[in-house]
């Protein structure tokens, strides 16, 4: 009996620990499957806001572009952003996705074999991290595209939401009807993903991302005002160096979709600084101007979630609360009202000066803020020494009067060091023209560079990043190198290299430090002069837009709102006022009509009404005339300062000629783009387009598709903005 009992439990236990065993094979996590992308895929075009990829060899090409550095915009290429972050090389690998909010500026670089370019603003931002899981995050192993791309299953495309509010359909064409059916199939295969809803009226037709990821509650750590000195060192000083030059020497809550990655951004951000500082490896400038003085973690969460769904990059930002804590003032003056900029002056404070002519430069920086009549309304001005390292003396709010800051000045003691203008100018683009420490944002923001001799580092690309920030560099050089001495000059013309024209307008040559006094008043005149301060245009708010609208019969009524979504679109993304970019618009048919001209209005929202309310026409297609009625009644009316862009939008061949009206306005400096759909001519589409055609000329099989190519429209805008010419 005792045997029987002991058998039976023995054969219990055996089967109890099979059981076990098989129960555990069963849990064991399932291994990742990581899809592949192209090298060409932009982060914007994946729908998930977090995911693992496998990039292919050799997206190591410059036709694959990235805008940023660290936080990249969303139309870079994954795999050549990962490039340029140092994750992958051209070999190819894994890669962690994860989607951030769309900031206020990205910074180009050059790092790991690749160029990014620099950009003012976009919506949508993307950290790159090695290709490893993160705990308690599921990841897709199959990629949801905007486009309805998928790496496995090919699908129809998906239709965004493209109506604009208050306008009903009442196009019964077969046109239509198509465009309904495929509408009624995308909300098919949506069903079990969230509809994206309007945030405002002619918002963006962005699809919402689906969320995959599990992550426990997220708390933000909210953003303390931190006091700082007015004067703030980059760096401890240093010994005193070996001269350069001989001298005397005597004398919240967080969005679901974005909340598992605020933590995650914050490291990125300071391992990314981290790996800028200690091991040199990527030759970089600061990152871009949103980040706050201080970089911190809850800077960037506070950020993240200022970001809701169904908003334009233009009804939000981040503005620093920081507030620094200025000198009592005597008096608030109001200022010269017709000189408002925001100026820096980046003092040299190096050893070969010697302390008398150190004196003279602060008694030139001196008569230069009295003549400039510091005040509220008018000029507002900073100083940074610099040396082996830059520091700042005071920003822009410190002092409200020429009075208090020339006492100031006075009170400046020299730092001494190198003479490194290249290292300084990357400080002021990074640190100074911030909201916390007085930027006002409507004055352009000028910066001075006063050097004795040359600079002992390298400064061109440090300014080419400046410029494309908005910041107008001046440079007044002090006894410049004698023919014995240019062997001695680090980078040769590098007053050229630096400024923002090389016309002579924003460099002064002085012979000696003694007759600096002179150029008081020419540096003045000069920098007060806004209508000529060329680096305060960006790509964004120095263009008259005109689009010429196909309104005839072949488009339908319901078509013609897509078209009207498109323009609204494109318009939203710019800066519109009467000083910056204006927006007109023609239809044509047969005939033309002016809908309205670049001096009609004059703010966004009103721009975004006029373009609701344009009525459809209907009618032939003369595409000729209507670049000839657009250039008389729009392009000749624009401004001298303001790059003159044609967007046109057909979706037919032309009853008459294209080629010599689209001939001449190119001849006249206008920018063509074209952007054909359905039955639109290739031909016809490349001799309208400016060259290289293939950058300015788009065709889409289908109205609906048309929003696809709002970003990379402006891409190209700027990209050929940031690339002219600096004569």
């Amino acid at each position: 009996m005792r045997a029987t009992v002991i058998a039976t439990f023995f054969g219990v236990f055996l089967t109890c620990t099979y059981t076990a065993k098989e129960a555990t094979k069963k849990t064991k996590k399932a291994k990742l499957y990581v899809p592949q992308i192209d090298c060409d895929v932009k982060a914007g075009k994946i729908i998930n806001p977090e995911f693992i990829a496998k990039c292919p060899p050799g997206c190591q090409d410059v036709k694959h572009r990235v805008y940023g550095t660290d936080i990249y915009a969303s139309f870079s290429s994954v795999c050549n952003a990962a490039i340029h972050s140092g994750i992958i090389d051209n070999s190819g690998g894994k890669v962690l996705v994860q989607k951030v909010a769309g900031h206020s500026g990205y910074r180009g670089s050059f790092s790991n074999g690749v160029r990014s370019l620099s950009l003012p603003r976009w919506r949508e931002s993307f950290l790159v991290s090695e290709g490893k899981p993160r705990k308690g995050v599921t990841y897709p192993s199959t990629l949801e595209y905007s486009s309805s791309k998928s790496t496995a299953v090919k699908s129809e495309p998906k239709k965004p939401e493209q109506d604009l509010k208050g306008m009903k359909s009442a196009d019964t064409s077969n046109t239509s009807e198509k465009a309904s059916d495929q509408g009624d199939t995308a909300r098919k295969e949506r069903q079990t993903t969230p509809v994206p809803t309007p945030g405002t009226e002619m918002a963006t037709t962005t699809p919402t991302p689906t969320t995959t990821t599990t992550e426990p509650s997220t708390t933000v750590p909210q953003p303390t005002t931190t006091p700082a000195a007015p004067r703030t060192t980059a760096a401890p000083a240093k010994a005193r160096p070996g001269l350069h030059r001989g001298r005397d020497m005597g004398s919240s809550s967080v969005h679901p979709a974005y909340a598992s990655v605020v933590a995650a951004a914050a490291r990125q951000v300071q391992a990314a600084q981290g790996r800028g500082q200690n091991t040199g490896a990527q030759h970089q400038e600061p990152v871009a101007t949103f980040q706050s003085a201080a970089s911190s973690p809850a800077h960037l969460a506070m950020e993240i979630d200022s970001w809701k769904p169904g908003l334009s990059l233009f009804d939000t930002g981040f503005s620093s609360k920081e507030e620094l804590n200025p000198k009592p003032l005597e008096f608030i003056s109001q200022g010269n009202q017709n000189c408002k900029v925001d100026l820096s002056f980046l003092m040299d404070g190096s050893w070969s000066i010697g302390k008398r002519r150190f004196q003279l430069q602060k008694r030139f920086l001196g008569n230069v803020a009295q003549a400039l009549g510091i005040g509220s309304a008018g000029p507002l001005m900073g100083i940074v020494q610099y040396g082996d390292d830059p520091s700042t003396e005071f920003n822009l709010k410190t002092y409200a009067n020429s009075k208090d800051l020339r006492n100031a000045i006075e009170k400046i003691q020299q730092k001494g060091g190198l003479s490194n203008v290249g290292k300084a100018l990357s400080f002021v683009n990074k640190n100074f023209f911030l909201d916390a420490n007085g930027n006002r944002g409507g004055a352009p923001n000028v910066v001075v560079v006063m050097v004795d001799g040359w600079p002992t580092d390298r400064v061109e690309e440090a300014s080419r990043l400046a410029r494309e920030s908005g910041i107008n560099i001046f440079f007044v050089t002090v006894e410049a190198a004698a023919q014995s001495e240019k062997q001695n000059v680090v980078e040769p013309n590098f007053v050229d290299k630096a400024v923002c024209r090389t016309s002579g307008f924003y460099s002064i040559n002085v012979p000696s430090w003694f007759s600096l006094h002179k150029v008081v008043q020419p540096l003045v005149k000069r920098v007060c002069d806004t209508e000529r301060l060329a680096c305060s245009k960006t790509c964004l708010n120095a263009a008259d837009i005109g689009f010429v609208i196909d309104g005839s019969s072949s488009v339908g009524t319901g078509n013609f709102r897509t078209v009207l979504q498109f323009v609204a679109n494109i318009s939203k993304e710019f800066e519109i006022s009467d000083t910056d970019t204006r927006i007109g618009a023609v239809q044509y048919t047969y005939e033309q009509r002016l809908e309205f001209s670049f001096d009609k209005y004059s703010t966004k929202q009103d721009v975004l009404n006029a373009i609701k309310r344009i009525s459809y026409w209907s009618g032939g297609t003369s595409t000729g005339a209507a670049i000839s009625y657009a250039s008389e009644q729009l392009f000749s009316k624009s401004k001298p300062n303001k790059r003159k862009i044609m967007i046109l939008i057909t979706d037919g061949r032309s009853y008459d000629d294209v080629s010599v009206p689209a001939m001449a306005a190119h001849q006249n400096g206008v920018i063509a783009y074209s952007i054909g759909v359905a039955w639109a001519a290739p031909d016809e589409l490349e001799a309208i387009a400016s060259d290289p055609a293939k950058e300015h000329s788009f065709f889409v099989d289908d109205f609906d598709n048309l929003y696809r190519y709002v970003n990379q429209l402006i891409q190209n805008i700027c990209t050929e903005f940031n690339s002219q010419p600096r004569n």
